[in-house]
């Protein structure tokens, strides 16, 4: 009978399954989740702002809050991810941040509505720490960039789900209603979650053939990494500080791009629905897509790093017209160009979220993308404070967007100067 101890010999002749794709699908839709609670405060800005008094600052003050509480809970659930496993460090995620989404419903003031966004921010932090720790658990260092990329896709999902259903649930109940709706309906993932979530080797059901196919890659260290030491690595700054440019490129689009859409073409929240489905539709593409590149370029005989970079590049250079779409007349126009640069990013994302992966011990690479979510966050704490001004000074989102769409290319080099061959660290 075949053993746990034996799955490269017992599995020999059997077929790889596909239970990894149903831990992948159930990330797909935490993060799609995410995305509609984290998206839901775009959609609203209009209808919010007209019943609360809020101005750009006063908007850009309560994302600035949440995204401080980002920073915070994204180096903490690194740790605790590394700590507790991702079943357990998602469940605790979850539950915190479908609270804070809950509570939006409730707020009254922009400083109510920033203590629940601060909430919120310290719970969806744990996501993707939680994501790619369970992805470097279920898949072997060739598949990662395709399940973070489709994992990652789930973000499109979500902000395209919100603008078509928070305004039917508006219309009906009420702005506040939305948030306490969806924030009950969420949680049958968990449910889900705790009944399906275990480590390979914890699945007694697990085929032999498929535990083989996850643990193909050499052993890694078992001793525990602290994040002093991770800090003294280069490796980790090359993640961070990518994470540092690009992360808030994707906050300015996901809670502006509503904002920027009504300002220069009339929309309100009756119609801006199908230029943003138009938008992250686009933008799933551009998710799978990059993380299926780096993954094909490797299965024909290219390095993780040459992969890595030559898709990264690739997509840097997809973002730059962005330039241009403060200057466009047609409203579909502007969302092809937004839309190739949020394709774009998830692109890019989808290989930087998986380089800890092939840089570090699994037992570090929750702490890796904690640090990176960290500095991401911080950036994004200062695009949304610079976002805020600009508007209220100048009207235009020119400027905003010459920066969306120059640090790509900066990213990238940061990446190969401190890391130029995304060689593994020898950890200790």
């Amino acid at each position: 009978m075949a053993t746990r101890e034996e799955p490269a010999v017992a599995g020999a002749a059997e077929r790889v399954g596909r239970y990894r794709w149903a831990i992948c699908a159930l990330l797909f839709a935490a993060t799609a989740i995410n995305y509609v609670d984290r998206q839901m405060i775009g959609v609203l800005k209009p209808t919010i702002s007209a019943e609360l008094g809020w101005d750009d600052l006063t908007y850009a003050d309560v994302i600035f809050w949440f995204q401080a509480a980002y920073a915070i809970g994204y180096l903490s659930f690194g740790k605790i991810v590394d700590m507790l496993g991702a079943r357990i460090g998602y469940s605790i995620a979850f539950v915190i941040w479908t609270l804070g989404h809950t509570l939006c419903g409730f707020a009254g003031s922009a400083f109510q509505f920033s203590a629940a966004r601060f909430v919120l921010g310290v719970g969806e932090a744990g996501n993707f720490p939680a994501g790619i720790k369970a992805v470097s658990e279920w898949f072997p260092a060739r598949e990662r960039a395709l399940a973070t990329g489709v994992f990652n896709a789930g973000a499109n999902i979500g902000a395209i789900i919100t603008p078509l259903i928070v305004p039917i649930i508006t219309i009906a109940f009420g702005w506040r209603m939305a948030f306490i709706i969806t924030g009950a309906v969420s949680f049958i993932w968990l449910v889900a979650w705790i009944a399906i979530y275990r480590r390979p080797r914890e699945l007694p059901t697990l085929g032999a053939a498929e535990l083989a196919h996850i643990e193909s890659d050499p052993a890694d260290p078992v001793g525990k990494i602290g994040w002093l030491t991770l800090l003294g690595y280069r490796e980790t700054w090359a993640y961070a500080l990518g994470k540092f440019l690009i992360d808030p490129i994707w906050w300015l689009f996901l809670f502006w791009t509503p904002d920027f859409l009504a300002k220069n073409y009339q929309l309100d929240l009756k119609t801006f629905g199908p230029p943003l489905v138009v938008i992250y539709l686009i933008s799933d593409f551009g998710s799978v897509a990059g993380g299926w590149s780096s993954s094909r370029l490797m299965k024909r005989g290219y390095s993780a790093n040459l992969a890595r970079k030559l898709t990264m590049l690739a997509c840097a250079i997809l973002v730059i017209p962005i330039f241009f779409a403060q200057y466009v007349d047609n409203l579909w126009l502007a969302v092809l160009i937004v839309g190739l640069a949020t394709a774009a990013h998830q692109g890019f994302s989808a290989n930087l979220y998986t380089i800890p992966s092939d840089m570090f011990p699994r037992a570090a690479i929750g702490s890796v993308v904690g640090i990176g979510g960290t500095c991401g966050a911080i950036g994004g704490m200062m695009m949304a404070k610079f976002t805020g001004y600009v508007l209220q000074t100048t009207g235009s989102y020119t400027l905003i967007f010459a920066v969306a769409g120059s640090v790509y290319l900066i990213a990238v080099g940061v990446i190969h100067l401190l890391s130029p061959r995304l060689a593994r660290v020898d950890a200790v």
